[in-house]
């Protein structure tokens, strides 16, 4: 078993005796049995004090990984994480992390760019929406021989209290010979959520990595965006949870990823 830490540091509310801005430290484990604050000037927050403080807080277990949430804070922990051997994992699933950070009224957000469009050389012949139902949803795909397969446990329907017969929306995307290069893009971009956003035209926005979004797909057609509709209300029955598939062809053959998403947090 793993021991992972979740880690932020970041410039805090907080000012020293001097009216100085702070930088604090936050380190917890998922269950937040450990929490660890220390804080520091802005002129010492480099990664030699991150790295002696991650000393102090492990006593003597240093964590096998820490995971990052907060794109500004990747680069030092980071530097410190590799001076100790430590792995590093960026996701936005810190839930204990965030959890902390919310008891203590600090921000959260995160800036978001622009979604930037696909790499052309990338995308598919078509694609459609589809559901599927929640008790079929993790048989379905994990008897398969797919290349690559994403079905964390802890947003599988059972695990998330929906009944078998919920729908869980999706998006399938037809490859063609783009597909295994289609999945291996998305599978380093690593999906986060696939949003509707309304607009002029419509829009089907991946997000992805730590604060990266992507345009998947636009249309004007008022069919696909009934369908758009009718995927974004079963989002919210099936409690976020929807899927991304990419597939050379619709013979149901062959797959080549699948992603079973649950939403940015």
């Amino acid at each position: 078993m793993n021991l992972i830490w979740q880690v932020d540091f970041y410039r805090s509310p907080l000012r020293d005796a001097a009216d100085q801005v702070l930088w604090e430290l936050l380190i917890c484990d998922p269950t937040r049995k450990l929490e660890y604050i220390a804080t520091c000037p802005q002129s010492q927050a480099n990664s030699n004090w991150l790295t002696e403080q991650f000393k102090l807080a492990s006593a003597e277990n240093l964590p096998d990984i820490i995971q990052i949430f907060r794109p500004q804070s990747l680069s030092l922990i980071t530097a410190a994480a590799n001076n100790l051997g430590i792995n590093i994992e960026p996701t936005r699933r810190t839930f204990a992390l965030k959890q902390w950070l919310q008891e203590k009224k600090y921000p959260l957000v995160i800036d978001k760019l622009p979604p930037e469009p696909l790499p052309e050389n990338l995308w598919g012949e078509e694609w459609r929406f589809a559901n599927i139902p929640a008790g079929d949803i993790v048989d379905e795909f994990t008897d398969r021989p797919i290349p690559i397969l994403q079905i964390p446990e802890y947003i599988q329907p059972i695990n998330l209290g929906l009944a078998s017969t919920v729908p869980i929306p999706g998006v399938v995307i037809y490859g063609g010979r783009q597909s295994m290069r289609l999945a291996k893009w998305l599978q380093a971009a690593n999906p986060v959520s696939l949003n509707y956003i309304a607009g002029a035209p419509d829009g089907l926005i991946l997000e992805a990595g730590l604060a990266d979004r992507w345009i998947l797909a636009t249309f004007e057609d008022q069919e696909v965006t009934a369908a758009a509709k009718v995927y974004a209300q079963r989002k919210q029955v099936s409690k976020g949870l929807h899927f991304l598939l990419v597939q050379p062809d619709d013979s149901g053959m062959t797959y080549s990823g699948f992603w079973l998403l649950g939403g940015e947090d």
